[in-house]
Formats: structure tokens, sequence, C-alpha cells
């Protein structure tokens, strides 16, 4: 492939890295009056989730199911978090990051991020809207899409307080083309995909009725 889709891909990762209806059940929306606001995106627990207790009350829960081979500390982390919040689910978590990094990426490609914007700290989304305001300004589309995300897996994970963190590790198939201000391609090919390999970093105030995560960074990695 061109050397000029690479590029692409690889800024398109260090940015941020099909929106399906059973999303709907796993990301949240602002609505002016959560508080803090930075517990939006997507959700880790159940589809329906109670209001969060404060993290003096006792709580109660089934014992927690951790991925395999977690390092220590992410699994000291994840323990920590669900002791707060007795509906984090660790797997159910990790299917609502997926799902999130298929939708962001596909917005951005589109240039258009309003549907996702309140899935996404305020500096993710000066970045995504930075770039697709260059990327008009060259007159170049992108005809993106991810072909699979092979695995994702939790990196690290712990508790400040009442403000729970997570990152992941997603590694995804991405294809598509970039075309010029006159549909010409100068870019990629729609049937030969280049890998990705991001960690995303989620957050939320796990003690707020909000049950919804935000993400608040990304970090590309060669392999």
């Amino acid at each position: 492939m061109g050397g000029n889709w690479l590029v692409e891909v690889l800024f398109l990762a260090m940015l941020a890295g099909f929106i399906a209806l059973r999303l709907v059940s796993v990301l949240g929306r602002r609505t002016g009056h959560e508080s803090p606001a930075p517990s939006e995106g997507f959700r880790g627990g159940a589809a329906e989730l109670a209001p969060a207790a404060a993290p003096t009350e006792a709580r109660t829960r089934a014992p927690l199911a951790l991925p395999d081979g977690l390092p220590s500390a992410a699994a000291d982390g994840l323990t920590a978090i669900a002791a707060l919040d007795t509906a984090f689910d660790p797997a159910r978590f990790l299917e609502g990051a997926k799902g999130a990094y298929a939708m962001i990426l596909s917005a951005f490609w589109a240039g258009d991020i309003t549907e996702v914007e309140p899935f996404v700290s305020d500096e993710i989304a000066d970045q995504f809207k930075r770039a697709i305001a260059a990327r008009i300004g060259e007159g170049t589309t992108i005809d993106n899409h991810v072909v699979s995300i092979d695995s994702a897996r939790i990196e690290a994970a712990h508790l400040d307080g009442s403000m729970a963190e997570v990152v992941v590790r997603i590694d995804a198939a991405i294809a598509g083309t970039t075309r010029d201000r006159e549909g010409r391609v100068i870019g990629g090919a729609r049937s030969d995909a280049v890998h990705a390999h991001d960690e995303w970093t989620f957050r939320r105030h796990v003690t707020t009725l909000d049950p919804n995560w935000l993400l608040v960074a990304t970090e590309a990695h060669d392999d």
C-alpha cells in the first residue's frame, strides 16, 4: 500500500486509536445534569444499573470474574472498582470498549463526531475536530472501516478515591481509502487491511448515579 495510507492510519490511531443498535444498551448520552461530567461514556455494568451507593455502605456481590492473564495490579484495580460498583463486570466492560472503538473511529472517519462527542473527553474531541478541519482544508476524504477487532484486553486498572480508570489494549484490522478533492484514490485499498494496536483509557466516577464511562486518552503502538 502507499505510504500516504500508512501515515493516515497511524495518525488516526494516535488520535483515537458502525453505530449498531446493540450499543444502545451500553452507551449513554449527556443530559446536562450529571455530576460529575467525566463519568459519561459506555456502560461497564448491566444494561440497567442500580444507583451507586456511597463508599461507606456495605456492598455485596457475586465473586468477580476476572479475565485470564491480567497483571496483578490490574486485577487489584478491577477488584477495587467492583467493591464500589457492584454492577461492574469486566467482560461486559470489554464488549462496551470494543463497540465504542468501532463507533468512535467510524464517526471520525466520516468527519462528524456529533454522535460520539458525549462519549469522549473535551481534549479528545478537540483533537478529532482539528484533524477533521485539516482534512477538509486539504480536500481529502477517508472511506475506512474496521474489518475486525482481533482482541481486546485490560492492561491496567486503578481506583483513586471514587475515580476509576481502565486501560484497554485493542488490536484491530482497518481497511479503506483516502481520496483527494477530485475523488482520486491517493492511499489505501478497501481490500488491504492495516493492523492497528491501540491503548484507550476510560474513566468514570463509580459512586455517582451515572453508570457510563468516558474515553480520556489514546495511545498507538507499533505492535
